[in-house]
């Protein structure tokens, strides 16, 4: 029996552009009756107003009431409490999995998922198909030759190249496995070569390292074997806006783009932002002011050019090389300007094939290690086999000379250092753990089996044209700082005064200066937070500076007014109001003129200072609104209004 087509579907996702791709992806599965909602509180309203919805697809993270306090409602809610929900949602670790399912959703589908993969979960909702569970142990298929049938999954970018020009060379005849037939199958994102490795659909995959640890970690019977590739992704920024110092307001308040939760991209853009002085991340747990989401890498162009408030994306090439010869970004840093000889892909075999067939996956290693070594030495020819490898049906584009620039990028990919050194790993993990805080701690030593990288990785030819041999390189890599000058505190303030001293704001953290208006006061706030206001339909909370710096009050009078600020919130920025006794001018101040502060002997924590600026008219402080509310009281504060 199948499913109404113009059943009614509930769509919610605050991203306009996700929203229309979401839609669009319903529409490719037959669904064309969706009913659309920019949050759970307008969410909350259509289930009211429209009683035939029969699916809700919601979005995790979003402003104002999220997807999961959603779903949670609707489970206490007896109208509601049985409506079928799929959370759609960028947070695609399984933790989080774990506890959207236990909060009550019939289904869970990670960003960015495909049409297949949706219709795939909305048969199962309906009980129109069971569930995929994963298969029994039985290894591959064997040829009549004898050899071991691998079927490895992989995706369009050129972090998985070694394993095409593997493939090339084993059709071509340069290559003659004598352990094993080759199977390439290329998935269209990271959801399905996650589902189709855990359900034991194949042996083997190029696989994101931190979503292959997140797997592991949940019992997943895999083991990494290899390194597919170091370095190789890059950073673009939207051309649209001005890019000026300081470079870090660019990309303040704006949505940033990674290609999974589970990605070193996702690390290397927090590590990144965090250094620029900013608060990057998933919406969650902590306020955020670079508010991170998970959009397909392939798509990745398409929303950087159909959205004004998108700031960039980090991905694997030739991705971001594309967009900027479109004309849709500018090249901001290639990942090993971040960290330096970084892995990112790895090559993991369910344990299964490592066990019953442990001389194939050795000759499959070697070779793989060899096809690395000839991506260095051969690019030109590499360059072909990857536009053939990664764009066999000519969707995307590519073209030689954009894989030959990537590829010889002397801080591009390098595929010649393959060797998998746990240390690398260890920072991985520790680094997603303790600073971001998403993903499990694992075992490394029992994650990661060497024996084979041991005899793959042995000396091998250096460059053309070295003349000698030398041992494959297996050292760790190596860390690197940022520009500091991307950290600049060069650029326009609002200067504002209580009592006799100065304060600076940053002019693009300002949204408006208004008079004093009637403030409502909510119960159990802190004594500085004063309630809140209605502004044009937008309910603000209002704080009064001097009460937030410990200072003496003063009555208001017809100078005192209320600048509103825009801060990082825990679903993204939001707006608040603060009381101060006068705004007095607008200043270009320059780097020169700006010391560190001092540690002590500040009305306000120096923690929420951005240095002294020593100007004609005295010193002033500079303020970094964003840690300056970035604390519970003001979560308390957001939360309530």
């Amino acid at each position: 029996m199948a499913l109404d087509p113009q059943m009614k579907i509930l769509l919610v996702e605050d991203a306009g552009t996700m929203r229309k791709m979401e839609a669009r992806i319903l529409g490719q599965v037959g669904f064309t009756n969706i009913v659309e909602a920019k949050d759970g509180n307008d969410a909350m309203e259509k289930l009211t107003a429209e009683k035939d919805i029969a699916l809700v697809i919601s979005d995790w993270s979003m402003p104002n009431f999220d997807g999961y306090q959603l779903l949670q409602w609707m489970r206490g809610h007896e109208s509601f409490k049985n409506l079928p929900f799929l959370m759609a949602t960028g947070h695609g670790d399984k933790a989080y999995v774990a506890k959207a399912k236990e909060a009550g959703a019939n289904g869970v589908v990670a960003k960015p998922f495909t049409p297949d993969e949706l219709k795939v979960l909305i048969d199962e909702i309906f009980g129109l198909k069971q569930a995929v569970v994963a298969k029994k142990e039985e290894g591959p298929k064997m040829s009549a030759e004898g050899k071991v049938h691998l079927k490895m999954a992989h995706i369009q970018i050129t972090d998985h190249l070694a394993l095409g020009v593997l493939k090339h060379q084993v059709a071509a005849g340069r290559k003659n496995p004598q352990h094993f037939s080759l199977d390439t199958l290329c998935m269209p994102g990271w959801n399905p070569v996650q589902n189709a490795l855990e359900n034991g659909e194949v042996d083997g995959a190029f696989i994101l390292a931190p979503m292959a640890m997140d797997l592991f970690s949940y019992g997943v019977p895999i083991k990494l074997v290899l390194f597919a590739h170091r370095n190789g992704s890059i950073c673009v920024r939207n051309k649209t806006g001005k890019y000026a110092k300081p470079y870090q307001q660019f990309f303040k308040h704006k949505t940033f783009y990674i290609p999974h939760k589970m990605s070193i991209h996702n690390m290397l853009a927090h590590m990144y932002f965090t250094q620029m002085g900013l608060r990057p991340g998933v919406a969650g747990k902590e306020a955020v002011n670079v508010l991170f989401d998970v959009v397909p890498p392939v798509a990745m162009p398409e929303f950087l050019k159909e959205n004004s408030e998108a700031s960039g994306f980090l991905v694997a090439e030739p991705i971001g090389s594309r967009a900027i010869t479109a004309g849709i970004a500018e090249r901001q840093f290639l990942s090993s300007e971040v960290w330096q000889d970084h892995p990112c892909c790895v090559v993991v075999f369910r344990e299964e094939i490592l066990t019953k067939y442990p001389e194939a996956v050795q000759e499959f290693t070697t070779m793989l290690v060899d096809s690395g070594i000839y991506i260095r030495d051969h690019v030109d020819e590499a360059a072909e086999i990857a536009v053939a490898f990664l764009d066999p049906e000519k969707k995307i584009g590519l073209e030689p000379g954009l894989l030959r620039n990537v590829l010889s990028d002397p801080q591009g990919i390098t595929t010649d250092n393959l060797y998998p050194v746990l240390e690398d790993l260890e920072t991985i993990q520790d680094y997603m753990t303790s600073k971001m805080e998403i993903g499990r701690r694992i075992n490394l030593a029992e994650f990661v089996d060497t024996r084979f990288a041991d005899i793959a990785c042995k000396p091998l030819p250096t460059a053309v044209g070295a003349g000698q041999e030398a041992a494959a390189p297996r050292g760790a890599a190596r860390k690197l700082g940022i520009d500091q000058s991307l950290a600049s505190r060069e650029g326009k303030y609002l200067i504002f005064t209580l009592g006799k001293e100065r304060y600076g704001l940053g002019i693009l953290d300002v949204r408006e200066i208004i008079g004093l208006m009637t403030i409502h006061e909510l119960p159990q706030m802190p004594p500085f937070f004063k309630g809140v206001i209605n502004l044009r339909d937008k309910v603000i909370p209002v704080m009064d500076m001097r009460g937030k710096f410990g200072m003496e009050s003063a009555e208001y009078d017809s100078r005192t007014c209320i600048i509103v600020v825009e801060v990082s919130g825990l679903t993204g920025s939001r707006l608040i109001g603060i009381i101060v006794d006068a705004v007095s001018e607008v200043v270009i101040i320059k780097e020169q003129e700006v010391e560190d502060p001092p540690k002590f002997g500040s009305a306000a924590d120096s923690q929420c200072l951005l240095g002294m600026a020593k100007l004609a008219e005295g010193v002033t402080i500079l303020l970094d609104i964003d840690r300056l509310m970035h604390i519970q009281e003001a979560v308390l504060i957001g939360e309530a209004a």
